[in-house]
């Protein structure tokens, strides 16, 4: 009889096997007293919250990736087959053919940071945008050798299709909501303005008062008959780093920040969705979610990790100043409150109801906020500049790997 896979070392949820380049959704180290050995103990979603497999957590690898290789000059690990791999692997899922006729990516609720039903399911920004960070890291590293050279040219197409699409319509900002509010629907043929049959009295009344005359950012989610107007912090701080948006629209996400403080920082830095859902809204979105209630957790819930996205952001668009406020701002209480990884609260005023404290991440993010801060050159660490050819699918690429 066949032995039964260790756990967690088969990707399997309910006997359905996921594909290769999944990448865990969490670790868990365990230590084996009478063999004085550790193991290391992998999640592919089988143990999740609502068992949904994490689509970010690739993107990430592949990011940060890039970040070790230009900070250490590590080429040696770049060049090892099994790292190429792990990168093509990653790519043969989410640049595979498919029904979709979108250039974005198809996900489920809870497949990224956020980790619960939020109604993010569909096209949510923050994946758009690490999938196209995640795309241009990995044109830089692979190497065209064998099917590498297939690869950059379909991360190529990919990345020029894509943009257009995020640009063209995540994209909103007074003049595109007063487009989208005067929109004609049941519309046919290439000639349609509203393409998605978004129907104009589904806009909510929030977004109207929300948005500032100067100023805009890239809604949560753009799918048929559907636009998320939320705000999510982290898609759109990821656009700016990876380049995704134009430096005009950049600028303008920097505006917003701005503009609406009392709203995206509040107290306590910063919010990672913006409004909170509340009453039925609520119940029907999260599934009457006792942990993501108005202004908790991923629902409006203040997240100081976040402050070294927003810094980096800053950094790149040229207003330090808007990062320098934040984190003085947070530096009033994060120490005080024992670092705790959310905040609860329209301003997030509240050490949150369930959070955890003396966090990693909160740590982290605040002293990479601070050293972004006090030496700019380290966004060089992460971001990626302005590529104005990046149309040019059909420009020949070095053999040399150039960060």
């Amino acid at each position: 009889m066949k032995e039964p896979p260790e756990p967690g070392l088969e990707k399997r949820v309910d006997n359905f096997t996921l594909g290769e380049g999944v990448l865990p959704a969490s670790f868990k180290v365990l230590y084996d007293s009478d063999q004085e050995k550790e193991t290391l103990l992998v999640d592919f979603g089988a143990s999740a919250i609502g068992r949904v497999a994490p689509v970010d957590s690739g993107f990430w690898w592949i990011i940060l990736l890039r970040s070790y290789i230009k900070r250490t000059r590590d080429y040696a690990l770049l060049d090892r087959p099994e790292v190429q791999n792990g990168m093509k692997l990653i790519l043969k899922l989410c640049l595979s053919d498919g029904f979709d006729t979108f250039p974005t990516l198809l996900c489920a609720d809870g497949c990224s940071m956020i980790d619960r039903r939020m109604g993010i399911y569909g096209y949510p920004i923050e994946i758009q945008a690490l999938f196209y960070f995640a795309l241009r890291c990995a044109k830089q590293m692979l190497k065209p050798e064998l099917d590498g050279k297939e690869f950059i040219e379909r991360i190529e197409k990919r990345i020029t299709a894509l943009s257009y699409h995020i640009q063209t319509y995540y994209w909103l900002d007074f003049t595109q909501l007063n487009n989208i509010y005067r929109y004609k629907t049941e519309e046919y043929s290439h000639t349609a303005v509203n393409k998605f049959n978004v129907i104009p009295e589904s806009i909510p009344d929030w977004v109207f008062d929300f948005m500032p005359l100067r100023g805009g950012y890239l809604i949560g989610n753009v799918s048929p008959a559907r636009m998320d107007f939320r705000w999510f912090l982290v898609g759109n701080c990821v656009a700016i780093l990876s380049s995704l948006v134009t430096p005009a629209q950049a600028t303008a996400i920097m505006d917003l920040v701005e503009e609406r403080w009392e709203d995206l920082i509040g107290e306590m830095p910063l919010k990672i969705t913006y409004p909170a859902l509340e009453g039925h809204e609520w119940r029907l979105v999260t599934g009457f979610d006792p942990k993501n209630t108005r202004w908790s957790y991923h629902n409006g819930g203040s997240w100081p990790m976040l402050l070294w996205l927003l810094s980096a952001a800053c950094i790149k668009v040229g207003r330090p100043q808007i990062a320098k406020r934040a984190i003085e701002q947070a530096e009033q209480r994060l120490s005080k409150d024992g670092w705790p990884e959310y905040y609860d609260g329209k301003t997030g005023r509240y050490v949150g109801k369930q959070a955890r404290k003396y966090q990693t991440w909160s740590i982290a993010g605040y002293l990479v906020a601070k050293m972004m801060v006090e030496n700019p050159s380290n966004l060089l660490m992460i971001s990626l500049e302005e590529d104005k050819k990046i149309a040019k699918s059909r420009l020949t690429r070095s053999h040399s790997t150039s960060f």
